[in-house]
């Protein structure tokens, strides 16, 4: 029972993965497994069959879910994107209340904090926003699906960054749930690799950063989750996947601001329950 329990936490955090504005951090703190997941990814080498065998289910439990939510995901994505988007962004908007809170929980905010914070809300913003026109599309390929493996490790190492944001602004997320869908190998392997390499080169890394730098750290966070979530809702015409108002009637409009406002409340709720479970 305990190895399907687990399992079904590895579902639960797949929406992590796949949903812009929730964390797989988040959810793994949420499901109480957060901090014993740092640690194994911190220190491998330790008691590693033990935790192997304890995150086993966990991490099927995570495949299964991408594979069976990317799909409706997928749907929705073709036929409501402007609702779906705002409400992914009120999602986002929703988490950046708790993450505020968090910078500052164990210092007091300085001024070198706001800088970070514009510093970096500019400068990510000013890049995401620039970069297609720079390197044009992001293909599909091997390489890039490694890049989103990468961010998406560092979404579970991080909670409240939510790593598909960024996926959307490179054009990345719709064919990564398509791959997801269809189980293709050529998509999961890639992504594999790139969040193997993130927890190696990132683990110990970011777990000593939060020690020393915490403030800064997550000020850094909030600046590249508000410049990311912004970008989701202006178009982008060098951007496949950007958000389109071509076509919008008075009616999507009313819908995406309802849903925003469900997004919104989503996010303060998950950022509750992790409070709570932390």
């Amino acid at each position: 029972m305990s190895w399907l329990i687990r399992m079904v936490k590895g579902v639960i955090i797949a929406l992590g993965f796949i949903l812009p504005g929730v964390s797989g951090g988040v959810l793994a703190a949420i499901l109480g497994i957060y901090e014993r997941l740092l640690s194994f990814l911190a220190h491998i080498r330790r008691d590693f069959m033990r935790n192997f065998l304890f995150f086993l289910p966990v991490g099927i439990g995570g495949i299964l879910g991408i594979g069976l939510l990317s799909a409706p995901l997928e749907w929705l994505l073709v036929h409501y994107k402007v609702i779906v988007l705002w409400t992914f962004a009120g999602a986002i908007i929703g988490s950046l209340p708790a993450l505020w809170k968090e910078s500052e929980s164990k210092e007091k905010r300085d001024k070198v904090d706001w800088n970070w914070l514009l510093g970096t809300f500019v400068v990510s913003g000013v890049l995401l926003y620039a970069l297609p026109y720079i390197l044009g599309n992001l293909p599909a390929n091997f390489l890039t699906f490694i890049l989103a493996g990468v961010l998406i490790a560092l979404g579970v190492l991080v909670p409240g960054l939510s790593p598909s944001n960024l996926l959307l602004i490179l054009g990345l997320y719709t064919p990564m749930l398509t791959g997801f869908k269809s189980f293709d190998l050529m998509v999961f392997l890639p992504i594999a690799i790139g969040g193997i390499l993130a927890i190696l080169l990132f683990s110990k890394g970011m777990e000593h950063l939060l020690e020393i730098e915490h403030s800064r750290v997550y000020h850094f966070i909030i600046g590249i989750v508000a410049a990311s979530t912004l970008l989701i809702l202006i178009p982008n015409v060098k951007v496949e996947e950007s958000i389109s108002y071509l076509g919008a009637t008075p009616v999507t409009f009313i819908f995406a601001i309802i849903g925003s406002v469900v997004g919104v409340l989503l996010g303060l709720w998950m950022s509750g329950l992790e409070e709570k479970y932390k």
